[in-house]
């Protein structure tokens, strides 16, 4: 193995595979990633492997020349995708690949491309163990995502300068986002979003209906004009019951009204931004706008949104960080945060209120 190599100055290099197979807070964090290898290989093709739910986050991206999205998951693809897999990288010829995943699913299909001959050149991957031969050193500390893959672009040779996760929504994103800002009365820098959900198996990580509709009021009487819900098939029931606990038209629910990449711009136009530890909250990352994420059964350190304009907000009580997906103390992690606390942290990150 040579742990590190500098593959910016290698001529030969001529076609790249990226590959990110994980969840959609992941994969969006290592959007950051995707465009400091195209900084550093300007005239190359450029193709990204990920999972059939992201591909609508790169449709519009210019630093890829083609997307696959043929599913290895275990319980989807299983060998049939590892497989499809497979015959799909053999007729490509590439000559780098960058595995930002590394993990056991991957390695085996990295493993299995090394056995059929055809695997590249060189084999970047997170963690210094076969079939990688460029890797991060092994001695740094790095729980998270963002730094992990820094260090593994900095182990190739490739300056990492992106500060934040970067997409592309398309203007159809753009025209459904303004006429939705139109419809519902929002001016730029006059609202605020609230990210109150998460998919439904992470129910732990919900701030909790009530709560949010507290800090939507709060917010109201501090001068925000206007409160944004969005969210998607999973929060529908959660949203509609901070609306419910609203009376007025300041509060606009749109979950299940926008498509993924509609958030982008509708972030982008917001004043803050408060979100649990959801994917939603990494898209909306990709903006500078001032966001407060609340925190109780992961670990900032790990979860936290990528940015200077983020804030996580955590309760300092023992079980936090279980990581768990039922709970013995009442969600005592999330019942010790209050409104209160989630508007100071905003003023930290936001100004005065």
């Amino acid at each position: 193995m040579n742990p590190t190599s500098d593959l910016t100055t290698d001529p030969t290099i001529r076609r790249i595979l990226v590959m990110k197979w994980s969840a959609m807070g992941d994969v969006v964090i290592s959007s950051a990633m995707f465009q400091d290898i195209r900084r550093a290989f300007p005239e190359a093709e450029i193709d990204l492997h990920t999972l059939p739910p992201y591909r609508q986050l790169f449709e519009h991206d210019p630093s890829f020349s083609e997307l696959c999205t043929i599913d290895v998951r275990r319980r989807q693809g299983g060998w049939r995708g590892l497989w499809s897999w497979l015959r799909f990288v053999l007729g490509r010829h590439y000559d780098v690949v960058f595995d930002l995943q590394s993990n056991d699913r991957s390695r085996l299909a990295m493993t299995l491309w090394w056995l059929t001959g055809g695997a590249p050149r060189w084999r970047v991957g997170n963690h210094r163990r076969f079939p990688y031969n460029v890797a991060r050193p092994p001695s740094a500390v790095l729980p998270h995502a963002f730094d992990m893959q820094r260090a593994t672009l900095a182990a190739a040779g490739i300056p990492a300068r992106t500060e934040r996760p970067v997409l592309h929504p398309g203007e159809d994103h753009r025209r459904h986002a303004a006429e939705l800002m139109a419809a519902h009365g929002l001016e730029a820098g006059r609202f605020a979003v609230l990210l109150p959900g998460s998919q439904a198996a992470g129910w732990l990580k919900r701030w909790g209906a009530q709560r949010y509709a507290a800090l939507a009021r709060l917010l109201r009487e501090r001068g925000v004009d206007k409160v944004v819900l969005l969210g998607g098939p999973d929060e529908l029931e959660e949203c509609a019951a901070i609306a419910g606990a609203c009376d007025g038209s300041w509060l606009v629910n749109l979950c299940g009204q926008t498509k993924m990449l509609d958030l982008v711009p509708l972030a982008a136009a917001a004043r803050l931004i408060v979100a649990n530890d959801t994917g939603t909250a990494h898209v909306a990352s990709c903006t500078t706008t001032p966001m407060v994420v609340i925190c109780g059964p992961t670990d900032p350190r790990r979860v936290k949104p990528v940015g200077e304009n983020v804030r996580a907000l955590q309760a300092d009580i023992d079980c936090r960080n279980c990581y768990g997906k039922t709970c013995a103390h009442d969600h005592a992690c999330m019942a010790a945060i209050t409104p209160a606390m989630v508007l100071a942290a905003l003023t930290k990150v936001a100004g005065p209120l």
